[in-house]
């Protein structure tokens, strides 16, 4: 652990969901820290990394700090929240205890952390970061679906689910297999478009992957009109 002045913040990914994917690593270093932060939509909101490892982590014995990351683009807020939870972990490194951020899937592909990091790196670069991978949900929906991702020379794509439609069927054009992760919100006209490239019946959806309250749609098509948990992805395999 570290020996500097300041403590060492780690992200740490615990996985997508199933408390028995945290790694080796990740459970070690969350028994060593002093300080175990993991993010939440608002005060009081339940946090699902916190979920996965509650198992692993007695809160009477390990300094829980939870910090806000709202659900919005306005900047104002952004801005004054992000600073907030810079602040509260730096209170703890400037003591020299060393915190670990966890996060569900990997630390480093579309996580909360990526932008703390990058903060804390401006606000006080004297803190040493380091990160612990952990398994995505991409590799958990592939499970859970029995499918390969990419083969051979198959090539893969991850992406953003969002209302550009074009930027869309482009992902999809340039790709054997696609993961479209945030895919809730923008649901039917994903369909639409599939259903107009022929694709309708080739896109399957995962909801909280590999926890316990996974649930898999085979066919997408399924869910037309529905709503759909934020934490849910679709794999467009062709």
């Amino acid at each position: 652990m570290s020996t500097a002045a300041v403590g060492t913040l780690y992200g740490v990914g615990v996985g997508p969901g199933d408390p028995e994917l945290i790694t080796v690593k990740a459970y070690r270093m969350i028994r060593e820290c002093q300080v175990v932060a993991y993010p939440k939509k608002r005060k009081g909101g339940k946090s699902y990394a916190h979920e996965i490892v509650e198992l692993y982590v007695n809160p009477e014995e390990k300094e829980m700090l939870g910090l806000i990351f709202p659900m919005t683009k306005d900047p104002v807020v952004l801005e004054r929240e992000w600073g907030k939870t810079v602040e509260a972990c730096w209170a703890a490194l400037r003591e020299g205890k060393d915190v670990a951020f966890v996060t569900e899937g990997d630390p480093n592909l579309y996580s909360t952390f990526i932008h703390l990091a990058r903060l804390m790196r401006e606000l006080h670069p004297e803190v040493p970061i380091s990160s612990i991978p952990g398994i995505s949900s991409v590799l958990g929906a592939a499970a859970a679906l029995d499918i390969h991702l990419a083969d051979g020379d198959e090539q893969v794509g991850i992406i953003p689910a969002t209302a550009d439609k074009e930027a869309m069927r482009q992902a999809i054009e340039h790709h054997d297999t696609i993961v479209f992760i945030k895919v809730a919100k923008v649901l039917d006209p994903m369909l639409e478009l599939l259903d107009e490239m022929g694709l309708g019946g080739k896109a399957s959806v995962v909801t909280k992957v590999t926890s316990p309250y996974e649930l898999v749609w085979r066919d997408a098509r399924e869910l037309k009109g529905q709503e759909l948990e934020y934490l849910s992805l679709m794999v467009v395999s062709k």
